[in-house]
């Protein structure tokens, strides 16, 4: 078995709270420190890393006292605010040897269930990547109610993975990786070194809970894997204090559990627009237009389109249709259709003095287009 991270350009890379604070006692710089060196190193490589990380509430605990986790979700959320501080200093000082820049993102559930605020996200990371800095991400659990009572950084990990089409997640966690059964119980466990994503025996053979520092356990790190295949991100969990644990698997070692998608990123993204039986609305294009997407593999821009019908927001799917009514694609609208409708026959160059803002120059980008 090779690992999947030596081909992959784009990751994530999730930490968990045990990890992160030493099993409670505290931010652990050292552990910290490494984990910057080895994601500075694949910065080399050409690689594209997101951090998701966590540790916010483990540190807040300790900095105010508590001898194990609250159960109150007000004192889990202060908390959260007060050990995100130096959450965020940590990596920003780590990251700084190298260079490099680091931005704190802070997500909850809602913000990627809601189109909008899902396509804001998209778009922000992708700019903090192209500007090469190092996205740390958390999930925002000094607002959030059931996240802290429910969630865990691991589903927030395969979220991230499907927001910005990583080629593949990698969960560092205490344990080094899934075996059949609890190897503290069951001598006779034997390590699963590679599976399918979401084969539901894995599900079976996870069971059990976090530690008493983080919420989750190896189930949810099935169940991450298996929400991240379905986008084409490959998982691979492994121990976090493995020795160059990173770049030993962006050289193409096998190290921990690799979980493989048996779909192709690109192609489980296009099939999940093309799968949509009913879309939003719809756009008519020009003769240019049709033969920029069917021949030449072109994003849609504005001034390729005619009439819109329909209402629709940003986000949502839409049918292109050529000038004789036939459908020719599905994609995702950068714009809702209010938006489309002033900025249609227009060049990309004036949609900031039409609209005054400007979302993408793309209508439709052609990541986000299936020809049908």
């Amino acid at each position: 078995m090779q690992s999947v991270i030596q081909q992959s350009q784009r990751l994530i890379v999730k930490v968990g709270s045990s990890l992160v604070t030493n099993e409670g006692k505290g931010l652990d710089h050292a552990a910290i420190g490494k984990w910057a060196d080895q994601i500075a190193h694949l910065r080399t490589l050409g690689k594209q890393v997101v951090l998701v990380s966590s540790g916010a509430i483990a540190e807040g605990m300790q900095r105010l006292g508590f001898e194990k986790r609250p159960s109150g979700v007000h004192e889990l959320q202060a908390c959260a605010a007060v050990g995100q501080m130096g959450l965020a200093q940590i990596y920003e000082s780590s990251f700084g040897r190298h260079g490099l820049r680091t931005a704190q993102v802070l997500l909850t559930h809602a913000d990627l269930a809601d189109r909008e605020r899902y396509l804001n996200a998209r778009s922000t990371l992708f700019t903090l990547l192209d500007f090469g800095v190092v996205p740390v991400i958390n999930e925002n659990d000094t607002v959030v109610t059931d996240e802290i009572k429910f969630g865990d950084n691991d589903t927030l990990g395969a979220l991230v993975a499907n927001l910005i089409e990583a080629d593949a997640l990698i969960i560092l966690t205490d344990q080094r990786g899934l075996y059949t059964a609890d190897p503290r119980k069951n001598p006779d466990a034997q390590f699963i070194h590679e599976a399918k994503a979401g084969d539901p025996a894995l599900e079976s053979m996870a069971g059990g809970a976090g530690t008493g520092i983080g919420s989750g356990g190896m189930l949810t790190k099935v169940l991450a894997a298996r929400r991240a295949a379905s986008s084409g991100a490959s998982t691979v969990i492994a121990w976090g204090r493995e020795d160059q644990v990173l770049v030993r698997l962006a050289e193409g070692e096998a190290i921990g559990t690799q979980l493989t998608a048996e779909t192709a990123r690109l192609t489980a993204r296009k099939q999940w627009m093309a799968d949509h039986l009913q879309t939003a609305g719809k756009v008519v294009l020009d003769a240019g237009a049709v033969q920029k997407l069917t021949a030449e593999g072109k994003s849609l821009l504005p001034i390729g389109v005619t009439d819109v019908g329909g209402e629709f927001g940003r986000g949502d799917v839409i049918t292109c249709v050529d000038p004789s009514g036939v459908s020719i694609a599905r994609g995702i609208s950068n714009y809702a259709s209010a938006e489309v409708r002033r900025i249609l026959r227009k060049p990309s160059s004036e949609i900031e003095a039409i609209l005054g803002y400007v979302e993408e120059v793309e209508l439709i980008h052609r990541d986000n287009l299936v020809l049908i």
